[in-house]
């Protein structure tokens, strides 16, 4: 999110912001659907701790390059108090196209998301992964639940972003697809039709992208640290190790299950009790994170992720929803914001930095 410290409100300005970066940083740093909020991106990394180390690198730069426009920057699932009204869709042209076909669903307050890539080495298992993430997609959206608050009120949601991204078309879980060629004939006739223009424009939980190669994780609420981003890629890195390596085909949830846990995830967070797909029974969220870590230590090893793994911890005990709930206890979520700014790239030099660049625009918390 791009930020105006004087009132922490949404700054509608990525056009001028992407157009000040230096040519480097543009590569990595791209507009997307609305004019406040854009999109970084690391490159390919074989390990959980390079890419955490490149993404905080590009959190720091790009602090100091909207310090020069009297900007902050922050992440979160929503912003707290953002207003549809004041919403303006950004220049790009794909975009733009997303603005004219999706209309007031495009025009809404904007929504945040971390997505997570994995790198396949064949279509048919990458579509096997497609397949049996679909059973861990509740607990990844529990752990990574990071909007509680909705044009200024708290909304009853850990993950009001869900609720919100649901009104999109082509959204939410995918169904269980035969093999490769099954994908390509559900997807063909979208395409032929011109219905929609390529494979990116199918926004579910998770999805192919044949283009690069990888199995794509989306229902995760955008992370307002690197160390929650890391945590979480971590999570999803060894689950599709393990998924791609374990002998036997898990049982399958149904669709009904699925939705019912995913709502119930977007509601409360890991506080959530969920429905084991074994027993019939309800199980806390806790007790699920506990049996997947248990199948995942032996992949994390291998992939040498284990710290970022443990470091899990904290979005089970006080996660992004539940922080952003304490910061707004007196009412006021222009602390909020302000606090989600803090923790975008928390360094006392950077802080030094901006606080100098900033006087004469203090902010109004």
């Amino acid at each position: 999110m791009l930020l105006d410290p004087a009132d922490w409100s949404l700054a509608f300005r990525s056009d001028e912001v992407l157009a000040a970066l230096p040519a480097d940083l543009q590569e990595r740093v791209t507009l997307e659907t609305h004019a406040a909020v854009m999109e970084v991106a690391t490159g390919v990394h074989l390990r959980v701790r390079d890419a955490v180390n490149e993404l905080a690198g590009l959190r720091r730069r790009l602090t100091e390059a909207l310090a020069e426009q009297g900007l902050r920057a922050a992440v979160a699932g929503t912003h707290p108090y953002a207003m549809a009204d004041d919403t303006v869709v950004s220049s790009h042209p794909r975009y733009r196209q997303i603005g004219e076909t999706m209309r007031v669903l495009a025009r809404r307050e904007p929504t945040l998301a971390t997505h997570v890539h994995v790198g396949v080495a064949t279509p048919g298992a990458a579509v096997r992964l497609l397949n049996r993430f679909r059973s861990h997609l509740p607990l990844l959206l529990a752990l990574s639940a990071n909007s509680p608050f909705w044009q200024g009120n708290a909304s009853g949601f850990a993950s009001t972003r869900t609720t919100l991204w649901d009104a999109f078309p082509r959204s939410g879980v995918p169904r269980h697809f035969a093999g490769y060629w099954d994908w390509i004939e559900s997807v063909l006739p979208l395409l032929r039709s011109g219905a929609i223009a390529d494979p990116s424009y199918l926004w579910w939980d998770v999805r192919l992208q044949p283009k690069l190669g990888t199995v794509e994780v989306r229902i995760m609420d955008g992370q307002t640290t690197v160390g929650d981003v890391g945590a979480l890629a971590a999570l999803v890195q060894s689950l599709a190790s393990h998924e791609l390596n374990r002998p036997d085909a898990p049982a399958e949830e149904s669709v009904e299950v699925l939705e019912e846990n995913r709502f119930l995830a977007a509601r409360d967070g890991m506080q959530a009790l969920l429905i084991d797909v074994d027993t019939g029974a309800r199980v806390p969220a806790g007790a699920q994170l506990k049996r997947t870590l248990a199948l995942c230590h032996r992949h994390a090893r291998q992939l040498h992720c284990e710290h970022e793994l443990d470091a899990l911890r904290r979005l089970v005990t006080r996660g992004g929803a539940a922080r952003q709930l304490a910061h707004g206890v007196g009412g006021d979520l222009r602390q909020v914001v302000a606090g989600l700014a803090r923790a975008y790239s928390p360094r006392r030099a950077m802080h030094a930095l901006l606080d100098n660049r900033l006087r004469d625009k203090p902010a109004a918390v």
